[in-house]
């Protein structure tokens, strides 16, 4: 499973984790996220992640 980390403000999305504030499930792959979905810390767009090395 993968991580992406928000550029602003440091949020890191773990695919393994999921997000529960916004109702997505643990498992849930970075492509699979609505399109709305946002950075529950700072509300930017995914377009503001990147992924992270492991």
């Amino acid at each position: 499973m993968e991580i992406y980390k928000c550029s602003v403000c440091g949020y890191s999305y773990k695919e393994e984790k999921g997000d529960w504030t916004n109702d997505i499930k643990a498992g849930t792959k970075w492509e699979d996220l609505p399109e709305y979905w946002r950075c529950p810390t700072c509300n930017q767009p995914k377009m503001a992640f990147a992924k992270m090395k492991r």
